[in-house]
């Protein structure tokens, strides 16, 4: 596979030696990573981000002479999810795959990933089983369309917390207008507080539908001088 320097990669830790993390990315091809980029400031205890065999999240810094050099730090929580969710993906489609593919599996696996989003070809399969046909014999895409179906997947959940004030006499009003949404579910907590939560079956999804109610939500306590704050 070819890297390149920003890609978002899933890694699973090997050792950690001196002030270096050695790592192995998921088709075997080694990196490593310097204390400095597992967390931001002074870290008393490595292991309490990374241990060996332990699966984790990075960013690729620079490539050097073939060498690939990896931060965990500069990971967004979004990219964290995105990657954590296609790796879930994938295994499920190597439970589906398996029992009918046998060792054709992987090759399978690697060919659908070269045209299509992990997360989108399952949810595209689900409805168009004639997608399969273009990976698999016709009689191992009838097979599998039953095992997609019978796999069929719950709903991902995206929260946030809001605190939102409003010291005007008509405060509750202009309140109740700011978190009118129909794109999420808005939860009184008390004290100010409420939280947002947005559901889809593709995390990526969720994430997008997220930031679009954050920032009508923004704006619209702008326009309503209203104090919002959003964790």
């Amino acid at each position: 596979m070819e890297y390149k320097e920003e890609d978002i990669v899933l890694c699973t830790v090997k050792k950690i030696e001196g002030m270096s993390v050695f790592l192995e990315l998921e088709d075997g091809t080694q990196a490593s990573m310097s204390f400095s980029e597992v967390a931001a400031g002074r870290i008393r205890n490595i292991r309490e981000f990374v241990v060996p065999n332990k699966k984790v999240v990075c960013k690729i810094l620079r490539i050097r002479l073939n060498h690939i050099e990896l931060s965990l730090r500069r990971v967004t929580g979004k990219e964290r999810e995105e990657v954590q969710e296609n790796y879930k993906k994938k295994r499920v489609l190597e439970t589906i795959l398996k029992p009918v593919l046998k060792e054709k599996s992987s090759e399978i696996i690697a060919k659908i990933e070269h045209e299509y989003s992990l997360a989108d070809f399952i949810s595209r399969v689900r409805n168009d089983p004639s997608i399969l046909s273009k990976f698999v014999s016709k009689k191992e895409a009838e097979t599998l369309q039953r095992m997609f179906v019978e796999k069929e997947e719950k709903d991902k959940k995206i929260k946030k917390i809001i605190t939102i004030k409003a010291m005007s006499e008509d405060g509750i009003n202009r309140i109740k207008q700011v978190l009118t949404t129909k794109n999420a579910q808005i939860n009184y907590l008390g004290s100010s507080k409420f939280s947002i939560i947005v559901k889809n079956k593709e995390v990526k999804v969720a994430n997008a539908t997220m930031d679009k109610v954050t920032k009508d939500i923004k704006d619209k306590a702008k326009e309503l001088q209203v104090t919002l704050e959003i964790k």
